[in-house]
């Protein structure tokens, strides 16, 4: 939101304060100033001077020489292109040396003619352009004074307001918040008594989404531009003035934060309805879009049943004040947050009514909103107010009184905060104490619902740095959670080693990203948590594993150019178990994506492309010592899907991203992904590794290529050579693999694969007869166990 400090010094004296102290002040208190803009004329050469002569360019058809009197006792002269002027206007003129916000004028040649300076436009110079082309000023502005003493300078704030905060969203809110800081007097609005009754002209249907509505008929009115203060109050905070009426409703949303709306009197058939939209009815908003409405969404409609506005959220294109407009219908109502949020988020449609709404507009902020734009437009679009207003429903009290406990306020601030000035402070917030010794809390604070609440507002008016440090840092021993984190580290660290960097993602990811998951079970239905009310469809549910968010980050390195990917993420998954029949599951786990070349082409290598062998050897790495093996198992949505094994137990997933999704990522290589267990690899990662001396004794390997069935899988080969338990074979690992598709030279539904035996003696030198026999246990065994032959 932007705050001018012109428009808040009107409530509230803020002289001697500069804007760095008073973005200080707001930081400390809780409101973040994103950033200061200081508005107006930056220039003291930036002055008034007359045209006094402008002939055509010699050079340049669009370009004109003139002459300038800019006080100086002699004509200056400058080339311009703007079109707009006559001679004798007097206009901006920027001398050498003016500085335009890191641009400085400097005296130049134009097509071969010297050009001393520039003459501006509006925008050129801080100020916001009324016209195309150069700024015209007063007749009566004084040639060679600066033109920052003809125009009021403003400083404006970019303050970031947390959503409990909505009392804040206004410049009286934002003064009051000031004065308790400061510890100066707030300037009281001066605001007639609007006086209602109830009528016929106001129905309300949907009391869940609007409890309190009013109507102010207007007659007479001129609807024509606003005066200069008014354009002035609105475009010191960037909103576009547009007719007095609207630019007064505009004007009372950022003074007192309530939002009102003004229907043209004439486009209403009847009374107005305050009602929810029928499934899949049309509404054409103010921005000309039209959008299509469900029965969760509230409209404001007329007696005829057309909608004239999505209530609380955005006005209707047919039923706005134009210049033909000369009877209005006021709104000033109180809508449910719940209720706009939902709205606004479905429609992707956010107004600044919306924004107030959605984070609770004050309900007895209603009437003297109402009673402030009904003075203004009588002021100054002339006018009768028709009756007196209606009124509907009733404003809901959010608020209740608040016991202060003090002893729990000592307790939590040292007793450094006396309960005088305790009670001082909240007097200053608005509370005022009650008979039975509570505070009773002003409507627009409905945040403040407990003791702790007004704690933290002591605390916070009073400032952090004045509570006093009471404990320091104590030895304590280290718990499990502090053995997790070390291994986590620990895996870090290997991971970095490898090549990885790690990725931190979003817990909320979309639904159309669930294609994605790799989760360590297989999802059932109902297992996936959706958020009730999402800030978006890209947020809608709990990721039930890692893996989304890492082929998310993918996509974006690869469209950024990037060849070669190893990422890798640490966190918490969420999902129910059993179809969603018991009860939620949360648990943290590790993914690992690896694409693109394993490392990169150079003189002396050729590109070696990363494959599932090179991701089942990273996650070797991570637990050496402990056997890895791929047991195969479709993942739909995926290709070459398997768990992973380890010490005989599963310890994640493993898969391949599909070709058509490789494709959709426009990754030019395949995409390897897996999910472990974080609480089953911390376990295994601190197994101590068995460490042996170097053999002293040589050994012999033994080949043995065998024909199987295709299907026939690596992990059952390794399984079958390690139930043998041969006490001279010391490791084994495949080597080749062949499969003729044609069928010419090995039967299609066949395989060949060869793997190498590797035996040795730790304590002596092994013969070749013992070598021999060994092996030949090994071929019977492996014959009997699987359905292979050797070749």
């Amino acid at each position: 939101m932007n705050v001018s400090l012109n428009w808040l010094a009107t409530h509230v004296d803020l002289k001697g304060k500069s804007p760095d102290e008073l973005d200080k002040l707001l930081t400390f208190a809780g409101v973040e100033v994103e950033g200061i803009e200081v508005k107006g004329v930056p220039s003291d050469k930036i002055v008034v001077a007359r045209i006094m002569e402008a002939v055509q360019h010699p050079n340049a058809d669009k370009l004109k020489v003139t002459q300038v009197d800019a006080g100086e006792g002699q004509l200056r002269q400058i080339v311009c292109g703007a079109k707009n002027y006559q001679v004798g206007d007097k206009v901006p003129c920027c001398l050498p040396g003016a500085d335009l916000g890191g641009f400085v004028i400097g005296e130049t040649k134009m097509r071969g003619v010297e050009s001393k300076g520039m003459l501006a436009a509006a925008s050129e110079i801080g100020l916001t352009d009324a016209e195309d082309g150069l700024m015209i000023l007063p007749a009566d502005a004084e040639i060679g004074k600066p033109v920052k003493d003809l125009f009021e300078s403003d400083v404006l704030l970019e303050v970031e307001v947390t959503p409990n905060r909505p009392d804040l969203l206004s410049h009286y809110g934002m003064a009051r918040e000031m004065a308790t800081l400061l510890e100066v007097p707030l300037k009281s609005l001066d605001l007639p008594q609007l006086e209602t009754e109830p009528g016929d002209a106001v129905r309300i249907e949907a009391p869940e989404s609007c409890p309190f509505y009013t109507l102010t008929h207007i007659r007479g009115v001129t609807v024509t531009d606003s005066p200069a203060w008014l354009k002035q109050r609105l475009e010191a905070i960037g909103l576009r003035p547009i007719n007095n009426v609207v630019d007064i409703t505009n004007f009372v949303l950022h003074e007192l934060g309530h939002p009102l709306h003004a229907f043209d009197s004439a486009k209403v058939g009847g009374g107005i309805v305050i009602r929810q939209a029928v499934e899949g009815e049309s509404f054409k908003a103010l921005d000309e879009q039209t959008y299509v409405l469900t029965a969760d969404d509230c409209l404001i409609s007329d007696a005829a049943g057309s909608a004239l506005a999505l209530g609380g959220v955005m006005g209707g294109l047919d039923s706005g004040v134009t210049a033909e407009t000369t009877d209005i219908l006021l709104e000033s109502a109180y809508f449910t947050p719940s209720r706009i949020r939902r709205t606004s988020r479905r429609l992707a449609l956010s107004s600044d009514s919306s924004y107030r709404f959605e984070r609770g507009a004050n309900p007895q902020g209603v009437l003297p909103a109402a009673a402030l734009a009904i003075r203004l437009i009588t002021e100054i679009a002339g006018g009768t107010v028709v009756g007196e207003t209606i009124a509907a429903g009733e404003a809901p009290q959010l608020t209740r009184p608040v016991a202060l406990d003090l002893a729990k306020l000592d307790q939590l601030t040292g007793s450094s905060i006396s309960h005088d000035e305790a009670a001082s402070i909240l007097e200053r917030l608005g509370l005022s104490k009650t008979d039975s010794g509570e505070w009773q809390v002003p409507a627009f604070r409905a945040d403040l619902q407990r003791h702790i609440d007004l704690v933290e507002e002591i605390v916070r008016v009073k400032g952090l740095d004045a509570i006093p440090s009471r404990l320091r840092g104590t030895f304590v021993p280290s718990s499990p959670v502090d053995h997790d984190d070390d291994a986590d580290m620990r895996l870090r660290q290997r991971l970095a080693g490898l090549g990885f960097h790690e990725c931190q993602t979003i817990k909320l990811i979309a639904d159309a990203q669930l294609a994605d998951a790799l989760p360590l079970k297989p999802l059932q239905e109902g297992d996936t948590i959706r958020v009730s009310l999402p800030l978006s469809e890209d947020h809608a549910v709990l990721r039930p594993s890692l893996v989304p968010g890492l082929i998310a980050s993918a996509a974006r390195n690869l469209r950024q150019g990037a060849e070669s990917l190893r990422l890798f993420e640490m966190g918490r998954f969420f999902r129910n178990a059993g179809g969603g029949k018991a009860k939620d599951l949360e648990a943290d786990s590790l993914a690992l994506l690896l694409s693109g070349n394993r490392a990169p082409e150079g003189w002396s290598q050729k590109a070696i492309a990363s494959d599932l062998f090179d991701l089942k050897a990273i996650v070797q790495a991570l637990i050496p010592g402990v056997g890895i093996q791929l047991n195969p198992r479709e993942r739909p949505g995926f290709a070459l899907g398997a768990d992973i094994q380890a010490a005989g137990q599963n310890i994640g997933s493993f898969a391949m991203v599909s070709p058509a999704r490789q494709r959709e990522l426009d990754s030019p290589a395949p995409v390897f992904v897996a999910e472990l267990d974080l609480a089953k690899l911390r376990k295994l990662s601190a197994v101590p590794l068995d460490i042996v001396d170097l053999p002293q004794f040589p050994g012999s390997s033994r080949d043995v290529s065998m024909d199987a069935p295709a299907d026939l899988s690596n992990a059952e080969i390794e399984k079958a050579i390690a139930k043998r338990k041969e006490p001279l074979l010391v490791s084994s690992e495949c080597f080749d693999l062949f499969i003729d598709p044609s069928g010419e030279k090995l039967a299609t539904g066949r395989k060949a694969i060869a793997y190498r035996l590797h035996y040795r003696a730790g304590n002596k030198t092994l013969k070749m007869k013992e070598i021999d026999q060994a092996h030949q246990g090994m071929l019977e065994h492996l014959k009997k166990s699987l359905p292979v032959q050797f070749r």
